[in-house]
């Protein structure tokens, strides 16, 4: 069997809360580390119904500093095509109650999503980054 405890660490960058506006997540950083996937976890909608005037949009940016970030693109990500930095969108309830798994291959140290909300969702989300193939290894 494999060891991917000592492989890997797991940092929440959000406890599950009910989003209520606008929010930035910043300073997910990857230093010791060579990639990282995003576990986004949304909730169940408990509101007026996710659509086109209620949703929720993830945008992923990157920084080698952490004071100057920009946009990811299709390039810095795993099997996902960007426009605009967006990761996710979550504009139907076919969306919600949903694990989304966002791999991130863009070789900057310092990742922050945020997460812009239109309307009243009333959606829980959770997000951890985990990070993986550490220089050195086993991680604590």
């Amino acid at each position: 069997m494999k060891d991917l405890y000592n492989n890997i660490t797991a940092e929440s960058v959000l406890h599950a809360i009910v989003v209520s506006a606008t929010a930035t997540y910043t300073d997910i950083d990857l230093a010791g580390y060579n990639s990282c996937v995003l576990l986004i976890d949304i909730g169940v909608d408990a509101g007026s119904g996710l659509g086109s005037s209620h949703n929720l949009v993830f945008t992923l940016q990157d920084s080698e500093d952490g004071t100057t970030y920009a946009n990811v693109e299709t390039a810095d990500m795993i099997d996902l095509t960007v426009s605009s930095g967006v990761v996710l969108t979550v504009d139907d309830t076919d969306k919600d109650n949903t694990l989304y798994k966002i791999g991130y291959v863009g070789g900057k140290r310092y990742l922050q999503l945020v997460c812009t909300e239109t309307g009243s969702c009333s959606v829980p989300i959770s997000i951890i980054a985990l990070k993986g193939n550490p220089l050195d290894s086993p991680v604590a």
